[in-house]
């Protein structure tokens, strides 16, 4: 008999992704960001955030863990995420024709503490 495979570690991934993004949204909006975009889904993947920083589109990539026991969360973005996360990024601006000056990506590392405020790392620009 084929033994039953639970979805349970799967949910709590997204649960803990999808908190993530909650916490990193705020903290861009509070940082003065307008946030216009979340989870855009394109051909070639998802973006988590869009924002606008004054003129300057910003593609924000989110990463949330609980622990640094397999690489902290912005270990996660290698340099094949960033170029996927640029292609991904010219596909929303093909889709979303706004006037921006310029547009960078920037990480958001999220580690969520099991008591008190979670912990947040800002890279902006990365390259």
């Amino acid at each position: 008999m084929a033994r039953k495979t639970s979805s349970a570690p799967r949910l709590r991934e997204k649960s803990l992704g999808r908190y993530g993004e909650d916490v990193a949204a705020r903290y861009l909006q509070e940082s003065g960001l307008v946030l216009i975009d979340r989870n855009w889904r394109g051909p070639s993947g998802e973006l988590d955030l869009i924002a606008l920083d004054g003129g300057i589109l910003v593609v924000c990539e989110v990463k949330t863990r609980t622990s640094d026991a397999f690489g902290g969360p912005l270990a996660a973005v290698d340099t094949r995420k960033l170029a996927r996360l640029r292609v991904l990024a010219a596909q929303w601006i093909a889709e979303h024709p706004i006037g921006v000056d310029g547009m960078r990506i920037d990480v958001v590392g999220v580690w969520r503490n099991p008591r008190g405020p979670a912990k947040i790392q800002h890279i902006i620009g990365v390259q």
